[in-house]
């Protein structure tokens, strides 16, 4: 069994997709382990760049996902993998040249079921900011897991425990990861983390997300939320982690998804359904003491986007 299978998407990735590769295959050295790098019905040159990589280098493997999505991709990654431990890694990204060997190295000294990494953002002007991975050892480490809001980019994850768990991204909608991720600490046995700026995740104007077009992908927002409380309600854990799923919708709803909903006419009909969601999920986000704790500022904008 290879230690290590690094799952990258792609999706017309061609102006970043080489920056990409040579990080990862820079970063695997001589570590066993393969690179499943899966096109979603690309049109551009990023098919032809993958065959290139593939010929030089034999730990790369190209897949083709006909599903479009990036939930179908990882889903497809996951199942194909052959590794004791999957990473998502997506293809206009970077990792650090010593983040195989040190999540690895982490992980099998705590035989962790995740281990969560630090994170760089780089933003088009050059400014940068720093993600910080959970720290297990804090009392409230479960607490923070719930409401950071994590990508799938930020674990690296024991394959068999996946597995075992049935776990899968929710496809058909673009925050895919949302619907799953937070949950993921409601399974995990033990979880370790490498607080180092591992990965380099870059502020791509053009990805899905970040459109200066109206995209109807903005809503996916609801089932994405609805998904993620039945998954702390189908464990049993909705009451335990209360608060914490509180303000993971107060955030996403008001503070996050409100800045698309306010940016396009089409987008208005977002913050009535987000008054909907609320009400019917938490009538008393109000009182959140959370929310309670941040600057009076943040508070007022909240509340305005309520009732916008």
């Amino acid at each position: 069994m290879k230690q290590i299978s690094i799952i990258i998407p792609v999706y017309n990735s061609e102006k970043y997709l080489k920056r990409c590769l040579d990080s990862v295959i820079q970063a695997l050295g001589r570590i066993s382990g393969e690179i499943l790098a899966i096109d979603n019905n690309s049109t551009d040159d990023s098919l032809a760049i993958l065959k290139d990589y593939a010929k030089k280098f034999p730990i790369i493997s190209i897949l083709h996902c006909p599903t479009q999505g990036a939930a179908a991709v990882r889903n497809l990654g996951a199942k194909k993998a052959n590794g004791e431990y999957i990473w998502f890694v997506d293809a206009d990204d970077t990792i650090d040249k010593t983040a195989v060997s040190k999540l690895l190295k982490k992980a099998k000294e705590t035989k962790a079921d995740m281990v969560m990494l630090g994170m760089k953002r780089i933003y088009q002007n050059g400014e940068t900011n720093y993600l910080s991975a959970v720290d297990p050892s804090t009392p409230d480490y479960k607490s923070r897991f719930v409401r950071y809001g994590l990508g799938p980019v930020q674990v690296l994850i024991k394959r068999k425990w996946w597995t075992q768990n049935g776990f899968n991204f929710k496809e058909g909608i673009i925050q895919e990861d949302m619907e799953l991720m937070s949950a993921l600490i409601l399974y995990t046995v033990n979880f370790a983390y490498v607080d180092e700026p591992l990965y380099f995740y870059y502020q791509n104007p053009e990805s899905v997300l970040h459109k200066k077009t109206f995209n109807p992908n903005i809503f996916d927002i609801f089932p994405a939320l609805t998904g993620l409380y039945e998954r702390f309600k189908v464990a049993d854990a909705d009451k335990t982690y209360h608060d914490e799923l509180e303000w993971f919708f107060i955030w996403n709803l008001l503070i996050d998804s409100a800045k698309d909903f306010g940016q396009f006419p089409e987008g208005k009909p977002g913050f009535a359904r987000s008054r909907e969601m609320l009400k019917k999920y938490f009538p008393n986000w109000r009182k959140n003491r959370f929310l309670r704790q941040k600057p009076l500022k943040l508070q007022i904008r909240v509340r305005l986007n309520y009732y916008k």
